[in-house]
């Protein structure tokens, strides 16, 4: 077990107005507390919605288990383009040998199994525990990044005022959500007719055992929320075997990085109140302004590591007397990053500043970093056990909009902004086991980013306007083109995975899309075929059926075939 006073995750639960989430709110007012909150409501909260965060979360429905012979006859279907003949007819009489044989009592157990768990997802539990007892290293194996657009005012991309404003749009948007008027998140078939005000009084009228049916009936569906709380004061710890991850929603602080130093503060005071721009902005500007060099022993490198040789480094960096910072690291709201790198002028060193950079201004495990460069290029690298991007999304998208209709903080405000010498810079302890595992997880980490190749292309000439224009899902062409470009190189067809998000059900995660299929395989060898005489008009048929053939793919995955068993 991990030293510090952990909880973990899941499978954690709490009762909010008769429903469970997976993370307790905040506490409530009392009536006195309550009339100062509303004074200030404009600034504290990103949105106040009149339907509750996790309206829908009691009603949702569970992720059906698909019958056996469905998921048999879906995986040869995958097979069957990246097999030859001799091999299929083999994988063909291993699979009806299963259905004979030992599926229908697997199938069995799994159904039993998700009898027992009425409350979650039959998926949720293998999900984290697949997650968290790969001992491979977190970045560039798991966690993703994401990257903000530049603000439509370049004055806006100064590192100081854009750190302070997604601080602050960050903070709103987690009372938000913590105090449960964040708008739960809706697909909607219809937009125009479902995303209306109407649609909102309806379903938010009706009790949350019902809620979910209600918004069926207008052809939208409610996405799942709990992973949403995970977003803030967690931290993936790792340990032997199986690593756990940690939250404390009472800490009121956050970590911020740079030059692989630590260094702290409050961002809400003692009643949960945010502070003033220009108090938050004047924490980060003291923190900008500390001359201190790079860090002589950057321990955020010790996280690019495998996870079981960082569990035991972890366990003696607390030993010698770490415990209080990691404890800080850990418990923090978020982690906040200040790069001295400029990067918008260079699309590949911002890919790969946010996915792996030199490790040492970076604490990968945390839920997720916010990564600010030195002229304002901003971006998440978030770690993938907690959640998937759904929830990240989300909160890129409200916190980006509000940084962009209404930043708190301005080009003007700086110069009346002194540095606040109430920061807190974190002292790591040190000893020669420590410093070496610092170096040879740099030389470790350095050989293998190395190894990664990032590059793009931009091409102005075909998007996806045209793709609508011509009735095709612009997804389904890019994977159409991934398959016709392997192929082109390798000829041949491979097993390929897309992720599609299953969110549709309570605490789903995600399914997979086999986007390689014998659709993709005829168009790919017509198209490189030089003998062949394919006409455009032909060539362009094929292209629909891929694309036609890759949506009922997603349908199935995302919902429809589950929703058959439900509705």
């Amino acid at each position: 077990m991990s030293l510090l006073a952990a909880k973990r995750i899941h499978p954690i639960t709490a009762k909010v107005n008769g429903y469970t989430t997976l993370l307790p709110l905040q506490r409530l007012s009392s009536k006195n507390e309550a009339a100062s909150v509303d004074h200030g409501d404009e600034y504290q909260y990103i949105e106040k919605s009149k339907v509750g965060t996790m309206h829908f979360q009691r009603s949702m429905p569970r992720l059906p288990i698909p019958q056996l012979e469905k998921t048999c006859e879906r995986y040869l279907l995958a097979q069957k383009p990246i097999l030859i003949e001799e091999q299929l007819r083999h994988t063909e009489s291993c699979v009806k040998r299963f259905l004979v044989g030992e599926g229908p009592t697997l199938q069995k157990e799994l159904k039993a199994f998700d009898a027992k768990n009425r409350h979650t997802s039959y998926i949720s539990e293998y999900w984290f525990d697949m997650y968290l007892r790969d001992r491979k290293p977190l970045p560039i194996n798991y966690n993703p990044i994401v990257a903000f657009a530049p603000e439509k005012d370049p004055r806006y991309e100064n590192q100081l005022i854009k750190a302070t404003n997604l601080l602050i749009s960050s903070i709103r948007f987690m009372k938000s959500l913590r105090t449960g008027v964040l708008a739960p998140e809706v697909f909607h078939l219809n937009p125009k007719k479902s995303d209306t005000d109407t649609f909102r009084k309806v379903t938010g009228a009706l009790p949350p055992l019902l809620s979910w049916y209600g918004a069926y009936l207008f052809k939208a569906f409610p996405l799942d929320m709990s992973q949403y709380h995970n977003l803030f004061n967690t931290t993936r710890i790792p340990e032997l075997e199986k690593d756990m991850i940690y939250q404390d929603v009472t800490a009121r602080h956050i970590v911020v990085m740079r030059k692989g130093n630590f260094y702290r503060f409050d961002v809400l005071d003692k009643e949960n109140f945010i502070y003033s721009p220009k108090e938050i902005a004047s924490n980060l500007k003291a923190i900008l302004a500390d001359d201190a060099e790079v860090a002589e022993n950057p321990i955020g490198l010790l996280t690019t590591t495998e996870r079981d040789l960082w569990a035991g480094t972890r366990h003696h960096l607390s030993e010698i007397g770490n415990q209080d910072l990691l404890k800080t690291i850990d418990s923090a709201i978020l982690m906040l990053i200040l790069d001295e790198e400029t990067l918008a002028t260079d699309y590949k060193h911002l890919i790969r500043t946010l996915l792996h950079s030199d490790g040492v201004n970076r604490w990968f495990d945390k839920s997720f970093s916010l990564i600010v460069a030195k002229d304002g290029t901003a971006g998440l690298n978030f770690e993938h056990s907690w959640g998937d991007g759904v929830a990240i999304l989300r909160y890129l998208q409200d916190v980006k909009k509000d940084t962009e209709v209404k930043p708190r903080f301005h080009p003007e405000d700086v110069a009346s902004v002194s540095p606040n010498s109430s920061i807190k810079k974190l002292n790591v302890v040190t000893d020669a086991r420590i410093s070496n595992a610092i170096n040879q997880a740099k030389e470790e980490y350095k050989k293998w980013y190395d190894r990664v190749g990032v590059d793009y292309f931009i091409y102005d000439g075909f998007g996806k306007k045209e793709c609508k224009t011509i009735g095709v899902s612009p997804d389904a062409v890019m994977q159409l083109a991934f398959q016709l470009a392997y192929y082109k190189q390798e000829r041949e067809m491979v097993a390929t995975y897309e992720s599609c998000s299953t969110a549709a059900f309570k605490h789903g995660r995600t399914e997979t899309v086999r986007s390689c299929t014998t659709a993709t395989r005829a168009f790919c060898e017509a198209v490189t075929n030089s003998s062949s005489k394919i006409s455009k008009s032909e060539l362009k048929k094929m292209i629909v059926n891929c694309c036609n053939t890759h949506n009922q793919l997603i349908k199935e995955a995302a919902m429809e075939h589950h929703f058959r068993s439900r509705i």
